[in-house]
């Protein structure tokens, strides 16, 4: 199309005198624009102004398609903005982009901090569970906020945390008339007055025991589970074998706790745990809850057991999207190998621990038969043994990994 019939525009706290003649242009034409009362009131529009709706929905400015349409974002609307939600309807001719000097851009201009060594972190629709992966590292971040008074319960989960030390900075309607910024440490923060639109910029200090591991295996009481949990090291060596990829999708079967689902999400991917017990379940989603991955796994409560036959999956995996890996870490059998083996698109990446003999010897056959490889893991400790020490060994584990 030679000419788009959405334009997004991103707006700052200085509203119209910030925008370019383009962004004008198409608002003075537009028949709706659509945008955050805020932003509505910063552009000065009136009738036309359709305020996004609650819960937030595309599907007004879609049906708006073949009409003058302005949507109105904070900044960037590339940048945890509308511009990501909208273009999976869209085909490239249709919109045009005008963005603005994103808030975390000015944040880092304030601060005199680079970009380049930054995290940025949306927190206005996410919990601040989040960052918990994230302390530790001595890290700079910047946080957006749902409003002012979020600022405070930052604050305190930061205390709760352990990282009352931290160095936050408060943000405030960056690039506009009512700029304001203010400093505290997490610990004592009392800024009780603070204003939306509000960011957040944080200096964290070095954590021990809390840093996410650029390897896998966290220690295992960093999860809440009732004894059935892949142990530390098998869980590391695990987790080299899936060889997780960031934006790749892991279904963990007979999942536990569901640490090995937790460590693939905190290496960037997304996770279904199907665990069959109820107390199980309560303790995924303890973990879900603890390490912040709400948006990244979900859990299924669900007997794999009942299959629906070799050629078709299990009711409880057919209506969830296709993994790229899948690990079997409990109440794996035959039938469920053979369904996977035939209802798994060609490239899909699974491993199998086997502890019992019994599937110790299921994955022996199988590898067999359809190849991959088999690897033996035997792990002892050192414990009291009287006055001394000796080698306690733990359960060996088979592991199988192919892909299918």
């Amino acid at each position: 199309m030679a000419d788009p019939w959405l334009t997004l525009i991103g707006l700052g706290e200085d509203g119209l005198d910030g925008l370019s003649s383009a962004s004008r242009h198409a608002l003075d034409a537009a028949e709706f624009v659509f945008g955050g009362p805020r932003h509505l009131a910063l552009a000065g529009v009136t009738d036309c102004g359709r305020p996004w709706p609650v819960p937030f929905d595309t599907a007004p400015v879609l049906a708006c398609r073949g009409a003058r349409v302005v949507v109105l974002a904070s900044g960037d609307p590339f940048w945890f903005g509308a511009g990501g939600s909208l273009l999976a309807d869209l085909a490239p001719g249709e919109w045009v982009s005008h963005p603005a000097t994103a808030s975390f851009q000015l944040a880092a201009n304030r601060l005199g901090w680079r970009m380049e060594d930054l995290a940025c972190v949306a927190l206005h629709a996410a919990p601040f569970a989040q960052l918990r992966a994230r302390l530790g590292q001595g890290q700079r971040l910047l946080c957006t906020l749902r409003d002012g008074a979020a600022a405070a319960d930052l604050a305190r989960w930061l205390t709760d945390k352990g990282a009352g030390a931290a160095r936050l900075w408060l943000m405030e309607a960056l690039g506009g008339p009512r700029e304001r910024i203010r400093s505290s440490t997490a610990q004592a923060f009392d800024i009780a007055d603070a204003q939306s639109p509000a960011l957040v910029a944080l200096d964290l200090p070095v954590i021990a025991g809390l840093a996410r591991r650029m390897t896998p295996g966290l220690p295992d009481d960093q999860f809440s589970h009732d004894g059935q949990i892949t142990k530390q090291p098998i869980r590391a060596l695990t987790l080299c074998t899936l060889a997780p990829r960031a934006g790749e999708r892991l279904w963990d079967l007979g999942a536990g706790s569901g640490s090995v689902a937790v460590e693939w999400c905190l290496q960037g991917g997304h996770a279904v745990a199907v665990e069959a017990r109820a107390d199980r379940v309560a303790n995924i989603r303890a973990n879900i809850d603890r390490f912040g991955l709400s948006t990244r796994m979900q859990v299924v409560e669900a007997r794999l057991e009942a299959h629906l036959g070799a050629d078709r999956l299990p009711a409880p995996l057919a209506s969830l999207p296709p993994p790229d890996a899948i690990f079997i870490g409990g109440g794996g059998d035959a039938a469920l190998l053979e369904t996977l083996q035939t209802a798994m698109p060609p490239g899909v990446r699974l491993v199998m621990n086997a502890v019992t003999l019994e599937t110790e010897a299921l994955v022996v056959a199988w590898q067999a038969k359809y190849g991959g490889d088999l690897m033996r893991i035997d792990i002892a400790r050192a414990t009291p043994l009287g006055r001394l020490r000796g080698w306690t060994p733990s359960r060996p584990v088979v592991q199988w990994s192919v892909t299918l």
